[in-house]
């Protein structure tokens, strides 16, 4: 359907398109009220000459615009006797190729591959295994740069700083080791204070503190630390959960965040190792949680542009100006999933109760994972699902069922549209989301009540693609 410019008549409305930043593109014109999202988008790909065309997203004074103009205009009773200002912004201003067969194998491991992290530039891998090696690959040549030596026991967790100078591995004998990319060399000694294996690590964000010399780790012994590694050793003990420390993030409002299976999650400063905040809700462990800025935490002052920076204060400032524009001037949010079926949608700035609880899995929620856009949230089930929501509100999106197996582990791509599910049954599934039809629906989920995911016949809304054979997850290490 084209859309077509139209002189001024009743049934027409005088707009001016602009992008995030304010400036128009083009002269105010015309548009009929009828249009909707899926028209403008043809209309501002037209506008801009892209010869690929890029899904948009349009904002009348902030809020999305997911319906046709008439209907936005008389709900939000919106005068349109001035000029409107219609905001779009790219979803994405690069794509994720499609995935349809294996690219790569990349073989050097002698055990189970129990963990891998890309680098905040994308050019590396870093995987951890049960051979006790840690081992860093080039992505553009598909092959291994160096083998690092020095755990003693199973590589469990490990973690890129930011600013990608550093590197750092976990083990099931509970020490951590700092690695430098650039030779695959250790930073001295390991790293040792926790008295069983660790289970998660967590970078202090690069525009907080650039360089970056400061990391948390989290430990089934029940405590989470954070360590310098300038310093070479830990600064600052978090104590106080009375079970396994099972997941920790450090947020970019520099607090951290730690799940535990005492059914909590807690809030610390950093400065002291203070506690801030309890947040209380869960039944069961906690297993897993996910920021809302989580991408840009991870990628600092990295993106798609493939740009390097010559000084830290050059990268804090960029990390700074990508991590406000993430944030949307809302506050960060955080879901957790856990082992009671259910996840809960927090605020922790604003208020220790959870904005919306989250239910309809079957099963314990093994993983949560928002979007690189922090509009969706997508979790992993016992249940043998997959389930999306709205990052915003909590509410359920969609289901997608496929795996025949507990589903162990999901990632998005960079770009929002694909979601990577890893299962028990021995097969990654590839799941594209389409933008355009979720976004109608959270429009007409909005405003319904919180019900069980399962009573909402909304599933189907994906394709999937099997790599069989090629990838056996193992469950987590409780």
């Amino acid at each position: 359907m084209e859309i077509e410019i139209e002189e001024e008549t009743v049934n027409n409305v005088l707009c001016q398109l602009a992008d995030p930043e304010g400036s128009s593109l083009g002269a105010p014109m015309y548009l009929p009220q009828n249009v909707g999202p899926q028209q403008l988008q043809q209309l501002v790909n037209n506008l801009l000459n892209n010869e690929e065309k890029l899904p948009y997203a349009f904002y009348i004074s902030n809020q999305e615009l997911v319906v046709p103009l008439e209907t936005y205009l008389q709900k939000h009773k919106v005068s349109v006797e001035k000029v409107l200002q219609i905001v779009y912004q790219p979803q994405a201003v690069f794509r994720i190729r499609p995935v349809n067969r294996c690219s790569a194998t990349i073989a050097g491991h002698t055990e189970a591959v129990l963990s891998v992290a890309f680098s905040p530039d994308g050019r590396q891998l870093a995987s951890g295994s049960g051979d006790t090696t840690v081992r860093i690959w080039d992505l553009n040549t598909q092959t291994p740069m160096y083998t690092c030596i020095g755990h003693k026991n199973w590589v469990l967790c490990i973690a890129w700083s930011p600013d990608g100078k550093h590197l750092v591995s976990g083990s099931k004998a509970g020490e951590l080791q700092c690695w430098d990319p650039q030779t695959g060399k250790p930073y001295g000694n390991s790293l040792t204070g926790h008295k069983k294996w660790i289970t998660g690590i967590s970078w202090e964000p690069v525009h907080l503190n650039a360089p970056c010399r400061r990391f948390v780790s989290s430990s089934k012994d029940g405590d989470a630390r954070i360590w310098d590694i300038l310093m070479r050793k830990c600064v600052i003990c978090l104590s106080g959960h009375t079970l396994a420390v099972t997941c920790v993030k450090w947020g970019g409002d520099g607090v951290i965040y730690t799940g535990s299976q005492d059914c909590t999650i807690k809030i610390w400063e950093t400065t002291q190792g203070k506690l801030i905040r309890e947040l209380k809700g869960h039944g069961h462990w906690v297993n897993s949680l996910a920021l809302s800025t989580e991408y840009v935490l991870r990628t600092g002052a990295f993106d798609h542009t493939g740009k390097q920076y010559s000084s830290p204060e050059e990268m804090k400032k960029v990390a700074l100006e990508r991590y406000n524009k993430m944030k949307r001037n809302a506050p960060e949010r955080l879901v957790s999933g856990s082992d009671d079926f259910t996840m809960f949608l927090w605020e922790p700035a604003v208020s220790k109760h959870p904005k919306t609880r989250m239910t309809g899995h079957q099963q314990l929620v093994n993983h949560v994972y928002f979007s690189p856009d922090g509009l969706w949230v997508a979790s992993a089930s016992f249940d043998k699902s997959v389930k999306l929501w709205s990052g915003t509100t909590g509410k359920f999106v969609a289901a997608f069922r496929g795996h025949v197996g507990p589903v162990y582990q999901i990632s998005w791509s960079a770009d929002s549209r694909l979601i990577l599910s890893g299962s028990k049954d021995s097969t990654l599934k590839v799941t594209f989301i389409e933008l355009d039809e979720l976004r109608a629906l959270q429009e007409i989920i909005k405003n319904m009540p919180s019900v069980p995911s399962f009573n909402i016949p909304l599933e189907g809304h994906s394709t999937s693609r099997h790599c069989s054979e090629t990838y056996s997850p193992l469950p987590p290490v409780i």
